[in-house]
């Protein structure tokens, strides 16, 4: 079987999977499981053969012609270098676990069929981005994408909070769209064709007129799918729904989408200094108001959301330095740490009845409780702080020196002053990040008070998955040595510079964080024993605590009362409570865009009620004052009838004897 042909077979195999499930969920239930996670398995398989074919060398290209379109032809292409084939076996790797790990979580969900298919059906559209050639195709797959998180994100639907966050994820992400769209037409159009192959070579030549504004346009798309600033406001409220599904936006589809484009088309951003500059103060904001947000969120997959918003900010600040090679090696790193943090999370959700870490934080023995995930989530935890020697260490430290390198003037990939920027957030983050990662870590296993319930052993289908995805949690930065071949020739050994202050900065914001703790756990007051209790159908494992809390709040006031252990307020201090709430971006949404639609809205309705109908309620008044008063004449009796007709013979007879006297 040709490399071509393999690759053809790694989306189809989950569009297939998702098909067939949709198909046969209600008829022949029993197949559901295995059509939700044989094919995934086998595509990422396929994968792998593509990766060992493909070898790091030359790209492999393919193409033919899906119909014509006129001067700019859209093809079925393919195009699949390096980074692509390691993208698609990260989508892969995530996408398997998953489905394995959701068959035990939503086991006795009535809507796992339809679920699992959109699943399958979202790990295609991603894979079809990942490989496709042609940028039309890959837009099909990007839609594809926007949909399956609509739909999946309001999985439970029966909450008000996963209704809202379904439509604002569809329509925030759809407004960053409209632009990318006009960018791809505007790119086509200058280059003449929809092939990246051609469109790269087009740049090479200077052919682009006007890489100002398509970089622009592009980058509104890319920062509404990759939750960037200013469009990021979506993805903390995703996370209304099922923690897989949040694992797969995070780790390996959706978000990553954006950033693989960009890496993709890197030097059409790089033919403009200022979209290069634009995109690094984006990184920055994201890096750094995203910290801050998660150093004060209760929610635990809320901080985890911050989290995964602040490492798109690394990636996009590599891209901002022109090293796509960083920017990717930090994008496999962080998706295989922040699925498993996702998944770790979900067994501590699926254990404790709760999302809340003030509630947590008041339970004493939970890492007895779920010892896999105690351990799994503490290496997770330590590879997003970037701590050596796990892997999220080596993938950021690729940034900052990428980013050291342009802001020194050693390369001349981007801008220097997009070097600083990146470089002096970079650092910043790094504090702010192993700041909330400790705090999670503290509040959710190291609490105080009651006996953490106790729902037995969790199931297998979910414990396996977490160390599977350890494995590349701890080693893959250890990998870093063979990497280059796969990068361009890009050099990922971290510099020394950046590698002593990063990891300085880091074990700096630990300390000061566990410092924190300890100091407002000794001010704490005594929590009284049976304050907080566990809700009776927390073992289900089957639906979110926003889910449960909105049929039966299981810990009433507690489970939304302040933590008085924890560290993020003493840290924060008086910028707490504008982090709690994102520093109100969406309030500010609502005054700026919101409203005035809607207040546009209103003036349409009722230009349209008081205005428009009624010209058409006074056209059709005449028509019907007259049928009325011809209706009145239709008595259906014969004597009115020869009445009424001699009356008019006797009106005309005299009409015309006055006319003829008169003449």
């Amino acid at each position: 079987m040709t490399t071509t042909t393999l690759a053809v077979l790694v989306p189809l195999l989950p569009f297939l999977g998702a098909a067939a499930g949709l198909l046969l969920g209600r008829t022949a239930p029993g197949y559901v499981r295995p059509l939700a996670v044989l094919p995934s398995l086998t595509s990422l398989v396929l994968a792998v053969l593509v990766v060992v074919r493909q070898g790091g060398g030359q790209a492999i290209n393919a193409a033919t012609e899906l119909t014509p379109t006129g001067s700019v032809p859209i093809e079925l292409a393919l195009h699949i270098d390096g980074f692509a084939a390691l993208v698609a076996v990260l989508v892969g790797v995530v996408a398997s676990c998953v489905q394995i790990y959701s068959t035990g979580y939503l086991r006795d969900d009535p809507r796992y069929p339809s679920y699992a298919a959109l699943v399958s059906l979202f790990t295609s559209a991603m894979l079809l981005v990942v490989y496709s050639g042609d940028l039309i195709v890959l837009l099909v797959g990007w839609e594809v994408m926007g949909i399956c998180s609509y739909f999946l994100v309001g999985h439970y639907w029966e909450t008000p909070e996963a209704r809202a966050a379904s439509i604002k994820a569809f329509l925030v992400t759809k407004l960053g769209d409209v632009p990318f769209l006009i960018g791809l037409f505007a790119l086509g159009t200058d280059a003449g064709s929809f092939r990246i192959t051609t469109v790269l070579g087009t740049v090479a030549s200077g052919g682009l007129h006007h890489p100002t504004l398509i970089a622009l346009l592009l980058l509104a798309g890319v920062a509404g799918k990759s939750a960037l600033f200013p469009l990021h406001t979506w993805l903390p409220d995703a996370m209304a729904g099922p923690t897989p599904v949040s694992a797969l936006i995070h780790a390996a589809t959706m978000v990553a989408a954006g950033i693989y484009f960009v890496a993709r088309l890197l030097p059409v951003f790089q033919a403009s200094s200022a979209a290069m500059v634009v995109l690094a103060v984006m990184a920055a904001v994201t890096m750094v108001g995203s910290a801050l947000a998660a150093l004060a969120q209760d929610d635990i997959k809320r901080v985890l959301a911050y989290s995964t918003i602040g490492q798109l900010g690394y990636m996009a600040g590599a891209l901002a330095v022109g090293d796509r090679g960083a920017a990717v090696f930090h994008l496999l790193s962080h998706g295989a740490f922040k699925a498993l943090l996702f998944l770790a999370a979900g067994v501590i959700i699926h254990a404790s009845g709760t999302n809340s870490l003030a509630v947590m934080s008041r339970m004493t023995g939970l890492r007895s409780r779920v010892p896999d995930a105690y351990w799994t989530m503490t290496v997770a935890l330590l590879a997003l702080a970037a701590i050596p020697p796990f892997s999220g260490f080596f993938s950021k430290e690729a940034v900052l020196g990428a980013a050291e390198h342009v802001a020194t003037g050693h390369t001349e990939h981007a801008p220097g002053s997009a070097g600083w920027i990146v470089l002096v957030a970079g650092l910043v983050t790094a504090v702010l990040t192993a700041a909330y990662a400790i705090r999670l870590w503290l509040l959710a296993f190291h609490g105080r008070g009651v006996e953490a319930p106790d729902h037995g052993k969790e199931p297998r289908s979910m414990t396996v998955v977490l160390w599977v995805l350890a494995v590349p949690s701890l080693a893959f930065g250890l990998a870093y040595g063979p990497l280059p071949d796969w990068f361009d020739g890009r050099d990922l050994t971290p510099v020394l510079t950046t590698s002593v202050l990063g990891t300085g900065l880091a074990l700096v914001g630990g300390i000061v964080t566990y410092g924190a703790w300890r100091h407002t756990t000794a001010l704490a007051p005594h929590i009284p024993l049976g304050a907080v209790a566990a809700h009776p159908d927390a073992d289900a494992g089957v639906v979110e605590a926003e889910a449960i809390a909105s049929h039966a709040p299981a810990f009433g006031d507690v489970a939304y009362a302040p933590d008085p252990a924890d560290p993020g307020r003493l840290l924060l201090g008086p910028l707490h409570r504008h982090a709690a709430v994102g520093f109100h971006l969406d309030a500010v949404y609502n005054v700026l865009f919101v409203r005035p639609v809607q207040a546009g809205a209103a003036l349409v309705r009722f230009l349209d009620r008081e205005v428009v109908e009624t010209y058409v309620r006074g056209a059709a008044a005449l028509p019907r004052l007259l049928g009325a008063a011809v209706r009145r004449a239709q008595t259906g009796n014969v004597q009115t009838y020869v009445s009424a007709l001699l009356a008019g013979t006797v009106v005309l007879v005299v009409a015309a004897l006055l006319v003829a006297t008169g003449a």
